[in-house]
């Protein structure tokens, strides 16, 4: 199973930018697919994810009414929507699938079972 995670780059504050994440090897229908985040010198970070009906949301605190994650199974793909970035958003963003993580839970990386390579997202101010 292989993800990966597109969509990085430099933007400005207040802008936006959408992330996307494509899985490969594996149908994604019954994997929680989620988004961390890791700023150099901080600890990996939940930003979002999403249960694998679509039926359920999770979000960060610090993210909460400006990201939104959404997924299309028939694509295996998961994306994130960020608006209204800011310079705190700066990092390293990973996409994971999981399993067992809505039981486990959805905010602790370790219960996600895949990982993509990370994409940077720099916000200039």
């Amino acid at each position: 199973v292989q993800l990966q995670a597109f969509g990085g780059g430099l933007v400005q504050a207040g802008n936006s930018l959408e992330l996307s994440c494509l899985v490969s090897g594996r149908t994604i229908n019954n994997y929680v697919m989620g988004w961390f985040r890791q700023a150099p010198g901080k600890e990996r970070e939940f930003v979002a994810a999403m249960s694998g009906s679509g039926d359920s949301t999770y979000y960060g605190d610090s993210v909460k009414g400006r990201f939104t994650i959404s997924r299309d199974n028939a694509k295996s793909t998961a994306y994130l929507q960020m608006n209204s970035l800011n310079a705190e958003d700066t990092a390293v963003y990973y996409c994971a699938a999981g399993f067992s993580a809505l039981v486990l839970g959805t905010k602790y990386p370790r219960n996600y079972d895949y990982w993509g390579q990370g994409t940077l997202v720099t916000v200039s101010s």
